[in-house]
């Protein structure tokens, strides 16, 4: 019950530089499900918009942060699989779905430690742990990070810590199911003008400005900077990529 077209799994898919992921995946052949957390006009909007470039899509919501309903959840994506996509399991796997919680290290209240570790870190855990069951061997992992989890501005400690978390993590991941031919990967953006955050690198120009001159390339990130190279990791041509940090930044605080 298997055909020649791939498919992919992009959390938080429905906006920003997952819109972005999932869009540079279809243009590769590859046929893509989206999550959402509310909003399912914008994912159903991202799914037509996948169908017209030929690529079959479908959109299912998930709250990263309950890792209680993953179990149900990959009950969903079972049966669209079957019913969208006719066959049974998928083939890659890009944990991007998440928040930024900008605070001091000294000011981070527990409360949003524990949103955070719950969103960026144990979600992505134990979702990629279930939905093994759901994926074909030879497939792949692209699990999103942070420039900041290489150099250090105020106010990301949490947030850059859990994504050094995530780091450590596909490494294990590369090594623990290589035995499936099962490749795990890290992606990196820096600084990116989306709404993410607030939309404070978008909006806020002297940030923009200040981001821009600490970058090599001279500018700030932009959406289709990162989907590109999500969709590479997705694609036979990075066969023999596994375990690596791959950082889009544009060469930020070289």
């Amino acid at each position: 019950m298997t055909i020649n077209t791939k498919i992919a799994l992009v959390t938080g898919g429905s906006r920003g530089l997952g819109k972005n992921m999932a869009i540079a995946i279809a243009k590769k052949g590859i046929d893509v499900i989206i999550t959402y957390n509310s909003k399912k006009d914008e994912a159903d909007s991202v799914v037509k918009e996948i169908g017209s470039l030929g690529q079959k899509a479908a959109s299912l919501q998930l709250n990263v942060a309950e890792s209680g309903t993953f179990d149900a959840f990959f009950e969903e994506v079972k049966a669209v699989l079957k019913s969208t996509f006719k066959t049974d399991k998928f083939d890659f796997l890009i944990n991007n779905a998440g928040i930024g919680i900008h605070n001091s290290f000294i000011g981070t209240t527990e409360a949003e430690f524990d949103q955070l570790t719950n969103i960026q870190f144990k979600g992505p855990f134990f979702l990629t742990q279930k939905a093994l069951n759901v994926m074909n061997d030879g497939g792949g992992i692209v699990n999103i990070s942070t420039g900041l989890a290489r150099f250090s501005f105020p106010g990301y400690a949490a947030y850059a810590s859990m994504k050094g978390a995530i780091e450590t993590l596909t490494k294990y991941q590369a090594k623990e199911l290589g035995a499936r031919k099962i490749r795990a990967n890290v992606v990196a953006p820096g600084a990116i003008e989306t709404d993410f955050g607030g939309g404070v690198v978008r909006d806020n120009e002297q940030l923009n400005k200040n981001l821009a001159a600490a970058t090599a390339l001279g500018r700030v990130g932009l959406p289709d900077d990162i989907g590109g190279v999500v969709a590479f990791l997705c694609t036979e041509d990075a066969r023999w990529v596994n375990a690596q940090r791959i950082e889009a930044s544009g060469g930020m605080m070289l």
